[in-house]
């Protein structure tokens, strides 16, 4: 897991037994006795409809499943990277899971390009092939790779660089939003997630992420 403030990744991240003692102890989402820390811009970014829903965030798998997976993800962090198949496999094996996509860029400012030009192909509709094709290599990204990697998806880079001038502040507030909830939900590093209703920071196995989504369903269907 990287850590926020931490490029080198000196500092290790909870372990699974750790992240799922976590999720066992309940740590509930949109309840009423949440502990909400303030927000930097002054408004409640923890609503379940900005969380879950929102519409500027990117989202795959059953777009009308039962149960929503929040990622928050950095493409240079290569634990993102390292679980990202594994979770289109959860996905794909479950299939009633909706996926949703929240860029953070916390490593620097090639993860924020990276971020930039992600949420630029979507105006295009060309943000998970720039997603895929960014969040599948095993090399530390640079901004002249990243452009190579896009280009190579299919996406038009001519209409990139015009959308990158022309919603640099659309995408600018979804990013500053995506940091708002991390932080708001006390997320340390990526990846993080939301599984269902439950906060889960850390990386879990394929069977870990399916014992927690059959969790998820259990705790919807008592509410």
């Amino acid at each position: 897991m990287k850590r926020l403030n931490n490029p080198a990744g000196t500092i290790p991240g909870p372990t699974r037994r750790e992240a799922l003692g976590l999720l066992g102890a309940g740590v509930a989402l949109f309840g009423a006795g949440m502990t909400r820390p303030a927000f930097a811009q002054g408004d409640d970014v923890l609503t379940e409809a900005l969380v879950l829903r929102d519409p500027d965030a990117p989202a795959t798998g059953n777009l009308d499943g039962d149960i929503n997976i929040v990622e928050w993800f950095d493409y240079n962090c290569p634990y993102c990277r390292k679980i990202a198949p594994e979770i289109q496999q959860v996905v794909q094996d479950d299939g009633k899971v909706r996926l949703v996509l929240k860029d953070w860029p916390i490593l620097g400012d090639v993860s924020r390009y990276a971020a930039r030009v992600a949420l630029a192909a979507k105006y295009q509709d060309k943000y998970l092939p720039a997603h895929e094709a960014m969040i599948g290599v095993s090399s530390k990204l640079t901004e002249p790779r990243i452009r190579e990697l896009v280009a190579g998806a299919g996406i038009d880079m001519d209409r990139l660089n015009r959308d990158l001038t022309t919603n640099a502040k659309a995408i600018d507030i979804i990013l500053a939003r995506n940091h708002d909830q991390a932080v708001a939900f006390g997320f340390k590093g990526t990846p993080s997630f939301i599984v269902g209703k439950f906060r889960v920071p850390g990386i879990l196995t394929m069977a870990e992420f399916e014992m927690v989504i059959a969790d998820a369903r259990k705790a919807k269907k008592s509410n």
